[in-house]
């Protein structure tokens, strides 16, 4: 048991965890620049279409209009990089 331990064998998948772990920390990275910058532009999560409920002190917001022109640009920008 020891020698299995000492040669590591049975842990060859370890190298692709850690490329995955790379990758979702990469996406992450770039997900918490756009929301750090999303503020700073003009009119994102304000379009014509986005839903907006007040009630006394409660508020219910949700950018559906955004979330589709945000979607579309992804899918747009994605679809050209694999050209």
């Amino acid at each position: 048991m020891w020698s299995r331990i000492a040669t590591m064998d049975g842990f060859e998948g370890l190298p692709h965890v850690g490329r995955m772990l790379m990758g979702l920390g990469a996406v992450l990275l770039v997900l918490g620049a756009f929301l750090m910058l999303a503020g700073r532009v003009p009119h994102v999560g304000k379009l014509p279409g986005d839903i907006v409920w007040r009630h006394g002190s409660f508020t219910f917001y949700f950018p559906i209009v955004t979330c589709l022109v945000l979607s579309g640009l992804i899918s747009l920008v994605l679809w050209l990089l694999r050209k």
